[in-house]
């Protein structure tokens, strides 16, 4: 059966680890732990292609102990039962367990005794946030590691030694790679080492020698058969939200470009529904009073991008982020609003006054409901003195204005006269 060239050219030892220097360089976490020969359980978590099951094969081939690889949403409980048995023979295996993110209660509860007792080396490995997606009593019983993704250096590093490699790579091919091809392959694979050998190697078998008896990869070869990664992410993963997160934190701090860039992320992703509901939000958490207008343009731009859907839904959409990027922000009002909430859930509240109560009922008058309530629409000002707040928090002041916006220096204006004529 014919192994992919990534398969064959997984490292056999932690010096051969592409990348990843944070964790496996001279002095790190792993490679102590290697060197020390005092392994404990992991996880590994991170993009597809960085190097996970790379790092875990590598820890066996370095530290001579058995390797077994299994998947946590597809093998048994029964597969984990064999792996059990040939570590109490064997001594320690190391167990690779993909997807760790979707163990179940059953096989968790098998596995944890054996992590207890150390039988059990577990290397867990997710493109998931362990911190949100992996079961407490796993996660506290391991140790968790991000791996990163890999660099252009250190792909084309990786290519160059599965060209020259006569053993398992293709240093017995007669290639010849253009300088753009191989640019193009550490770049356009966005730091996924699979799909980048992956690629180099198709192009290599698929690609008729010429005159001269030499395999000439050029870039449109190479673009031909690399299986492009798509540089967004996986809707449902944890990069996603980190785009999201990006999103609204380019906006908040008014850099244009950085949020169309992760703008365009979502939208190639074609996540409109996310789109749609996270400007709303930067809309009123985070423009707010600074600039009301771009909170209504939002609106209708949102409304726009619903009812065209993509791909004319990035006209709208573009011109929402870029309105709320470069608008004076403001997070005053749902600040004050928070800071009320918090007085109540401390128990805060106190009698509403009497002439604030309903009075639309026979004999509110006889209970001095809405008596002395003063109709401010009475006064030239429309406002009149008079106590609003519960006696117990007469004194409280949860708006605190921004001035970052006309039309809230305004507020903010009449805000100070309401309170000086009212103290």
């Amino acid at each position: 059966m014919h192994q992919p060239l990534a398969f064959r050219m997984r490292p056999k030892t932690i010096d051969q680890i592409v990348g990843q220097k944070h964790l496996v360089g001279d002095g790190k976490i792993i490679q102590r732990m290697v060197q020390a020969k005092m392994l404990s359980s992991m996880i590994l978590y991170g993009p597809p292609g960085t190097g996970k099951t790379s790092i875990a094969s590598a820890i066996a081939g370095s530290t001579n102990y058995a390797f077994r690889m299994l998947n946590a949403a597809t093998d048994t409980k029964k597969d984990l039962q064999i792996v059990a048995e040939e570590a109490k023979m064997s001594g320690t295996v190391i167990l690779l367990l993909d997807e760790v993110h979707r163990l179940d209660k059953v096989k968790q509860d098998f596995l944890l005794p054996h992590l207890e007792n150390g039988r059990i080396i577990l290397i867990g490995a997710t493109t998931e946030n362990p911190y949100i997606s992996i079961n407490p009593a796993i996660r506290s019983r391991t140790q968790l590691f991000e791996v990163k993704p890999l660099t252009e250096h250190d792909i084309e590093e990786a290519l160059q030694r599965a060209l020259k490699d006569q053993e398992v790579g293709l240093g017995n091919e007669p290639v010849l790679l253009d300088d753009l091809a191989l640019l193009h392959l550490t770049r356009a694979t966005n730091g996924d080492l699979r799909s980048a050998l992956n690629g180099l190697e198709l192009a290599v078998c698929s690609t008729k020698k010429n005159a001269d008896g030499q395999i000439h990869l050029t870039l449109a070869i190479i673009e031909e058969c690399l299986q492009l990664k798509s540089l967004t992410h996986d809707k449902n993963g944890d990069a996603h939200y980190d785009v999201i997160s990006a999103l609204q934190k380019s906006i908040r701090g008014s850099d244009v470009n950085a949020s169309l860039h992760y703008l365009a992320r979502l939208v190639a992703a074609g996540d409109l529904m996310t789109i749609c509901r996270r400007l709303l939000v930067i809309a009123y958490e985070d423009i707010g009073l600074g600039n009301p207008a771009a909170a209504a343009r939002t609106v209708s731009a949102v409304t726009a991008a619903e009812k065209l859907g993509f791909p004319e839904a990035r006209i709208p959409l573009s011109h929402a982020v870029v309105d709320l990027c470069l608008s004076p922000k403001s997070n005053s009002s749902y600040q004050a609003l928070d800071a009320a909430l918090a007085d109540i859930r401390e128990g805060k509240v106190g009698d509403i006054p009497d002439h604030l109560r309903d009075n639309h009922y026979h004999g509110a008058d006889k209970l001095s409901r809405g008596v002395d309530y003063h109709y401010p629409h009475d006064s030239p000002h429309g406002w009149i003195k008079q106590q609003y707040l519960p006696d117990r928090l007469r004194q409280a002041k949860y708006y605190e204005p921004k001035l970052t916006g006309k039309y809230e220096q305004a507020l903010a204006q009449r805000y100070h006269v309401i309170n000086q004529e009212n103290n």
